[in-house]
């Protein structure tokens, strides 16, 4: 007993060590794909080192559902392969230890880690993703730090564009022209000087710029047009200037968004709440659905007008008469000017029957949609605990398989099927969004895909399956060429005997 418990406290310490330093790499190179996407929000803002560590942390937090079984699954089959390569896994197995039972400490601990995984993905990530995408909407709104390049317009100013030739060491400007387009583009006001400033003001929210020597032309048809209902009097207006100051709203400070606009979101909201938003949007679209049914049936299909509408006939017809005669005959005997109105007046009904239909089935739509959202993101929390599992069970006989540790084999074959994994649950996830699956199928299908693969492995593992030698699978060939030889020989002496029967 001693010397089992001493083998999963090695066993443990490897794996968790291991763990700890794949689930932190994992983190990094996610985080730095997380960065890509969203540096425009980021450069050029002028942001604090408060906020971008805030930042970092949110969007640490948002990647550890793909960290986690990344690690899990790199850290076993690195363990194990470890094992096997220095062949610790053999004398285990000589001293009468089986692979289930050497899987078992890290299957607890691993167990351990879904718990923790499905906790923090229920009660953590919600807040963070709440939290991140509320920084990320403040960072948007922020307007730019201003740098003004040399020898190119310069847009990032609303309703502006600056040129500046050069700049001087102190700051100042140097050869403006900036075209004005604040009053629209048919009011456009051009300027140009030898030489300016520019400064925000105290508060943060004004850009001062200040020309020396300078001239400014504004086209001025539009207001005349407006003022005095001619356009021949004034065209344009020049002005001379020997110091000139424009006012430009521009906030520069950093404003954050109300984190409350975000807490009806699908990622900010945890189990027991995603369920009830499900519930109450359910309830409120099938009551919709049939208020809408109802209403259509009532009011356009079996309506008093409908049942009441009787076709004016240019005779008289008695009872009998009436009976024998069918919607064709009835029809045909209307005057040609009667069945034009009549056909207008059938396709006006059908067309209006018809935006109202379009019009019910849109107001439905958006609460499907969002019951779909909330679906996909309820699932979600459940195949990130029960992929950690998948993972450990195809990692841990995989590496004692291959036999290979360290950081070469493990490491590519890690990372190919982390790519299979996330392709199929990508295309689950696409599937459930857009209606073609249900959520729970689209959700749960890289599981029910790789649960199967899991325990293949596992099993070959521990028959000491050669599953990966090279040399037994050209043994296994071999046997098959010489079955198949062998099936075609007496194939073929049965085939001679009928025929010399004959």
């Amino acid at each position: 007993m001693r010397i089992i418990k001493k083998i999963d406290i090695y066993l443990l310490k490897n794996f968790l060590g291991l763990f700890l330093a794949t689930f932190f790499i994992a983190i990094f190179i996610l985080l730095m794909q997380f960065m890509w996407l969203h540096v425009n929000d980021l450069v050029g803002k002028g942001i604090g080192l408060s906020v971008l560590s805030e930042f970092f942390l949110y969007a640490a937090a948002s990647v550890v559902p793909l960290a986690l079984p990344l690690a899990i699954l790199l850290s076993s089959l690195i363990s194990f392969g470890n094992l096997a390569e220095k062949s610790e896994l053999t004398a285990m197995k000589a001293a009468g230890i089986s692979l289930f039972r050497i899987l078992r400490p890290l299957a607890i601990a691993v167990a351990f880690l879904s718990v923790g995984a499905f906790y923090f993905s229920n009660n953590v990530l919600p807040k963070s993703q709440m939290k991140l995408w509320a920084l990320i909407f403040s960072l948007r709104q922020k307007s730019p730090e201003l740098q003004i390049p040399v020898g190119e317009f310069y847009d990032e100013i609303s309703g502006y564009h600056i040129y500046v030739h050069d700049k001087t060491r102190n700051g100042e400007l140097l050869n403006i022209m900036i075209y004005d387009y604040s009053a629209g583009f048919e009011n456009a006001k051009v300027m140009v000087a030898d030489t300016g400033r520019l400064a925000a003001s105290e508060d943060k929210r004004y850009l001062i710029l200040d020309l020396v020597n300078g001239e400014s032309f504004e086209n001025l048809e539009k207001k005349q047009q407006r003022a005095t209902g001619t356009t021949k009097s004034i065209p344009y207006r020049r002005e001379t200037f020997t110091h000139k100051r424009i006012i430009i709203d521009f906030a520069t400070d950093f404003n954050r968004y109300d984190e409350s606009m975000l807490e009806d979101q699908h990622v900010s909201k945890n189990v027991a709440q995603l369920t009830q938003s499900i519930d109450s949007v359910r309830g409120v679209s099938r009551e919709r659905c049939s208020e809408q049914s109802s209403k259509m049936l009532s009011e356009r299909y079996f309506s008093r007008e409908n049942t009441k509408y009787e076709v004016p006939m240019p005779v008289k017809l008695t009872k009998e008469e009436k009976a024998t005669h069918n919607l064709d005959s009835l029809w045909a005997v209307l005057p040609v000017q009667k069945q034009r109105s009549v056909l207008q007046t059938a396709q006006e009904k059908a067309r209006m029957y018809r935006d109202q239909v379009e019009y019910n089935a849109i107001m439905l739509e958006d609460a499907d949609r969002y019951i779909r959202k909330h679906e996909i993101e309820l699932y979600r929390k459940f195949t990130l605990a029960f992929a950690c599992l998948i993972f450990f069970f195809i990692g841990a006989p995989l590496g004692a398989i291959i036999r290979k540790g360290g950081l070469g084999a493990p490491v590519v074959i890690s990372v190919i099927l982390f790519i299979i994994y996330y392709i199929i649950d990508n295309t689950g996830y696409k599937m459930a969004r857009e209606a073609l699956w249900p959520c729970w199928a689209g959700m749960w299908l890289s599981s029910f895909i790789l649960l199967p693969t899991g325990i293949f492995l596992t099993y070959k593992a521990a028959t000491d399956s050669p599953l990966f030698n090279p040399e037994a699978w050209a043994n296994t060939f071999k046997k098959l060429i010489a079955k198949t030889k062998e099936y075609e020989t007496k194939y073929y002496r049965r085939s001679f005997r009928r025929i010399a029967s004959r």
